[in-house]
């Protein structure tokens, strides 16, 4: 499914196309990019297929705040969604070095070059690395991993997530839904 633009107006159809293929691929996994939850509350009925929920870090995007209020992420919890709040795996520290002293860091080089393929496929690739790393997702099976340009989802992707120290091993299987890029 390609989208004439990206942006949150697709969050819905991307979700119900996330979950339709977790179940027609037999993957037990969904994990969605979601900074206050409101893509993650898009997913329709998901019995039986974990939901991860991986939000901004802590301090995104002001030092020392949460952009998930506490509420939202117990509501999510108590609805069986795992959420997780860490560093970007894309960014995080090579981002501040950039900053501080300039020039370009080789993760930045992985960021940028999945943009080429729009922003939410970058994004689906992270937060799937990020929750792996943290025990959320099953090691070596395939995720749905949704994501999206700025708010909402415009990304679904079929993937097996390596390891933060194994970037490079991360396989993209294949594309549900993506934005046009013109």
């Amino acid at each position: 499914m390609i989208f004439a633009q990206p942006g949150r107006e697709n969050t819905v159809e991307v979700a119900k196309a996330a979950v339709e293929a977790a179940r027609a691929h037999g993957i037990g996994h969904i994990v969605v990019a979601s900074s206050r939850g409101e893509t993650v509350r898009a997913l329709p009925a998901h019995e039986g297929v974990g939901v991860v929920c991986v939000t901004h870090a802590f301090g995104y995007p002001k030092p020392g705040e949460m952009e998930l209020p506490q509420t939202e992420r117990e509501a999510l919890e108590r609805a069986g969604v795992r959420v997780l709040t860490t560093s970007h795996v894309l960014s995080g520290a090579e981002r501040g070095l950039s900053k501080k002293y300039g020039g370009i860091h080789p993760v930045e080089v992985i960021a940028d070059t999945l943009r080429m393929f729009g922003a939410g496929t970058k994004v689906c690739v992270e937060v799937a690395v990020m929750a792996l790393d943290a025990g959320l997702l099953p090691y070596g099976e395939p995720v749905v991993a949704v994501g999206g340009t700025a708010r909402g989802a415009d990304t679904a992707l079929i993937l097996t997530p390596a390891h933060a120290s194994e970037i490079l091993n991360v396989k993209i299987h294949e594309y549900i839904c993506k934005p046009a890029l013109y």
